[in-house]
């Protein structure tokens, strides 16, 4: 462990130097172990081993690509620093060689991705640290370089070093894991260690802690006279000035007619809706987005848990709403808002001038929000009665960053805003997203109207579709592949995609369809795939960003594990079982329900409710919610991959409606049988001849068809299960 008199050198004048741009934070020195050990980080850019060895106390010996190693102005730094150079097809004498520095109580260091992410995501670990740790019985010390991914020496923007630093010096958190034995340091343990370190790291940054209310007006203060949003009911636009001065104008009249903590907003996806939202946070106050599809009701129940008294709202809509138990009090913004003419001139004017810290100062937003509530969303339903989801202002901003990192919008991205904010994926994603980040959006108050929709993709020249599959098939029929050729990325997310689905979407618009995953709890971005990067060079091999049949890769600040169904038992990221996350986009409980509360959250994890797993690349593959599994003859059957298999075999794939749900059902010898709901005539015998023919299981295969109407679905386009179960059930 002794350093060479050149060695010295080059650390005593490189180390101030290095400093004068890294401002580095080091976490969990005291776990690494006195003697030698093996080193795991992630791969992020061109610093990381100088950052790397500026966190730590002892010197480094890195393995590096022989390569790099003889490039002429680099061999003599390498050489005085003890770099270990390794070739792929003569790997041996390398392993030899870190084995005899481990042996000698030096510190090895392997990136274990074997190449710099261009995603910001973690990669497939390689086989070869594991040659390292057995031959040489090494402790191995996983390690996570945080925030380095922005640097001017990552990929991020699609390029190194061209562009511009964000801060001098630099900021980065470097956290050291605590030592792994060499038998248990397999791939999916040291995946699962270097995601709960990237957990961490994440969770510690200062700018999660920010009230919503700033984050937006940071955000609309960026580019003031720029476009910030398009209404596509009367075509209206509006700058970033002109919303936040409107805003700002109707949040100061509620913080004097309004004493209530929350506050209804009842308004499809508009110019009134993104107002509003946007006045009611900036009041200090919570905007409650309700579901004006759920019923009365449910809506009733939502109202009286979370104290609803005051409802804002617009009188044309008003009147469509025959049903809905309203709260004591209604502010109309067709009433409201022509009475604020000067007020909204007068502070569009004041966030065009002032700086945002004064700006922000006279509006009274706190300078922290931190783990208060910062919206209330209700669940959709779908397995029973709605649950209060109380998201924090971390929760949102901590989304919001993780969504704006995996995304990487460009300058010229624009949004068709049409999923309802009562809806998660539309209220994070297309509400609060564009607000913070000054991403464009068009707004649209159904998204099954999706000829208008596709009109507006077309006019406005719109990049991003945020979709439901269910929305998705209308555009098979309704719509021509010319109006949606501006689009770059088209998303699902709530519910599966079919495969079905997803290639004739493709083969019509020429337009791939990525899955994401997401749930209200976790605010609610998760994971989600990408389009592949374009290679820099002919014949490049490009890092995987997609994977047909998963739902892509975690957000960064997430961490996963698998768990045991029912014994909570801890199992490999490999092997199929419960989801469990921890992250800054984790919920902080449902409203006045500490029981259901308590069922789901465990010392920071969520119990997700989703039978999944990872492979070896990280993709997350959703294999079904446990609420869709029947309990078989001990065995767990998917309710999902029966359907697909029965739509495959009955050609049911054109259809614009859902045509077959398949629900549990009491059965007295197996305890559990399966039903099949068809808008269809299905014949059950020449069904279950061709599920044979396939080779589904016997267990796998429905015992009965009832032939129904229609398919419950809710607004979010998913599977409406409690309604599915009492058709099953007679009711």
């Amino acid at each position: 462990m002794m350093m060479s008199a050149s060695e010295r050198i080059l650390h005593f004048f490189g180390r101030p130097l290095v400093r004068c741009f890294y401002c580095v934070q080091s976490v969990g020195i005291e776990c690494l172990p006195k003697g030698g050990f093996l080193l795991l980080p992630n791969h992020i850019s061109w610093v990381d081993a100088i950052v790397l060895q500026l966190a730590c106390p002892r010197p480094i010996r890195y393995i590096i690509d022989r390569e790099f190693y003889d490039k002429p102005f680099l061999r003599p730094f390498l050489r005085i620093v003890r770099c270990i150079p390794i070739e792929p097809s003569h790997s041996r004498s390398a392993i030899r060689a870190a084995s005899g520095q481990i042996a000698a109580g030096e510190i090895v260091c392997l990136f274990p991705e074997g190449q710099l992410e261009r995603a910001g995501t973690l990669l497939r670990l390689r086989r070869g640290y594991e040659l390292i740790a057995h031959h040489a019985n090494a402790p191995v010390v996983p390690v996570w370089l945080d925030r380095l991914w922005g640097s001017i020496f990552s990929f991020q923007g699609g390029k190194f070093f061209r562009k511009w630093p964000k801060e001098i010096p630099y900021s980065v958190t470097v956290a050291f894991g605590k030592p792994l034995g060499a038998e248990a340091a397999d791939i999916a343990t040291v995946r699962e260690e270097l995601l709960k370190l990237g957990e961490f790291c994440y969770s510690r940054r200062r700018n999660l802690d920010r009230h919503l209310a700033e984050a937006c007006v940071r955000g609309l203060k960026r580019r003031p006279f720029a476009t910030a949003m398009i209404d596509g009911i009367d075509q209206s636009k509006l700058s970033r000035a002109k919303l936040l001065g409107a805003a700002a104008a109707l949040a100061r009249l509620l913080r004097k007619q309004c004493r209530d903590p929350r506050v209804a907003i009842v308004l499809p996806a508009g110019k009134g809706a993104v107002v509003t939202n946007l006045a009611v946070t900036l009041a200090g106050k919570v905007p409650v987005d309700l579901n004006f599809t759920m019923g009365r009701s449910a809506n009733e129940s939502a109202c009286q848990r979370a104290e609803l008294r005051t409802a804002i709202s617009a009188t044309q809509f008003m009147e469509r709403l025959k049903d809905f138990p309203w709260p004591e009090r209604i502010l109309k913004l067709d009433e409201l808002i022509p009475r604020m003419k000067a007020q909204i001139v007068f502070w569009s004017l004041m966030s065009i001038l002032l700086p945002t810290p004064l700006l922000t100062r006279l509006l009274q937003i706190p300078k922290k929000g931190g783990h208060e509530e910062a919206l209330l969303l209700f669940t959709s339903g779908s397995s029973g009665e709605p649950k209060g989801v109380g998201l924090s202002h971390r929760n949102i901003v901590g989304n919001v960053s993780q969504f704006r990192e995996l995304l990487d919008a460009k300058k010229d991205d624009a949004i068709l805003a049409a999923l309802p904010f009562f809806h998660s994926f539309g209220s994070t994603v297309t509400l609060w997203y564009p607000l913070i980040e000054g991403v464009r959006i068009v707004t649209f108050p159904n998204p099954l109207e999706v000829a208008k929709n596709a009109a507006l993709i077309e006019k406005y020249k719109l990049t991003l579709l945020l979709a439901t599959p269910t929305f998705l098939r209308g555009y098979l029929r309704k719509v021509e592949p010319h109006q949606l050729r501006s689009l770059r990325l088209v998303i699902t997310g709530a519910e599966k995609l079919p495969l079905d689905l997803a290639k004739s979407f493709e083969d019509r618009f020429k337009q791939k369809v990525f899955e994401g995953y997401g749930l209200t709890e976790t605010s609610p971005v998760v994971s989600v795939n990408l389009p592949e990067p374009t290679p820099t060079k002919p014949g490049e091999q490009v890092q995987p960003s997609s994977r047909l049949g998963s739902v892509g890769k975690m957000a960064p600040g997430i961490a996963a594990e698998i768990r045991e169904p029912e014994s909570d038992r801890k199992l490999s990221l490999h092997e199929t079982g419960m989801l469990w996350l921890r992250g800054p986009n984790i919920f902080e409980g449902y409203l006045r329900d500490r029981e259901r509360t308590a069922e789901v959250l465990r010392n920071g994890w969520f119990k997700t409710g989703d039978i999944g797993r990872f492979d070896d690349d990280g993709f997350l593959y959703i294999e079904g919610r446990l609420s869709r599994f029947s309990k078989i003859g001990g065995e767990m059957v998917p309710h999902e991959a029966i359907e697909q298999k029965i739509i495959d075999l009955l050609e049911l794939s054109g259809r614009d409606e859902r045509a077959i749900a398949v629900v549990g059902v009491t059965d007295e010898t197996k305890g559990e049988a399966l039903l099949l709901l068809s808008v269809v005539d299905v014949d059950l015998a020449a069904l279950r001849k061709k599920l044979h023919e396939a080779g589904v299981p016997n267990l796998w295969i429905p015992k009965r068809v009832q032939r129904v109407e229609s398919i419950p679905i809710l607004a979010s386009g998913k599977l409406d299960l409690k309604k599915c179960n009492q058709l099953a059930k007679g009711n």
